[in-house]
């Protein structure tokens, strides 16, 4: 079990990346392009970041011929949901808490790109299930 220490460690560096990423790019580019730089950055932060992480659905305890796909998946421990939208609809912060309670994940982060000020782009979720 991730200790909370390391949780906020490993966050820390996620949003200090994206603040990095969106400095050098800025707004307006596809969400693929994001994903490609911030997995970059992540990993030269010396995070062990995977990208479009397949995930089972499991279904009343059975595991089903069908899967969701998370953007990135850091350090095995924290969701990162990428979108370069004019605006976050409600969905997407229900998508990204969805995520965290099938893949059994404690913490999210829904990062928007399109915006002019990063800061307003980043919404951290928690997995209430582990409260």
């Amino acid at each position: 079990m991730i200790s909370k220490t390391e949780y906020e460690r490993i966050a820390t560096i996620i949003v200090n990346s994206a603040f990095e990423v969106h400095r050098e790019l800025g707004p307006g580019l596809l969400e693929s392009v994001y994903e490609v730089c911030l997995v970059e950055e992540l990993r030269n932060r010396g995070l062990f970041v995977e990208s479009q992480v397949k995930i089972p659905v499991i279904f009343k305890g059975k595991t089903l011929e069908k899967e969701f796909v998370v953007d990135l998946l850091v350090e095995n421990s924290v969701i990162v949901e990428l979108k370069a939208v004019e605006n976050l609809l409600p969905v997407h912060e229900v998508q990204l808490v969805t995520y965290l309670k099938l893949a059994d994940k404690k913490l999210g982060f829904l990062i928007n790109f399109n915006v002019s000020h990063i800061k307003i782009g980043i919404h951290r979720k928690v997995n209430n299930y582990f409260l």
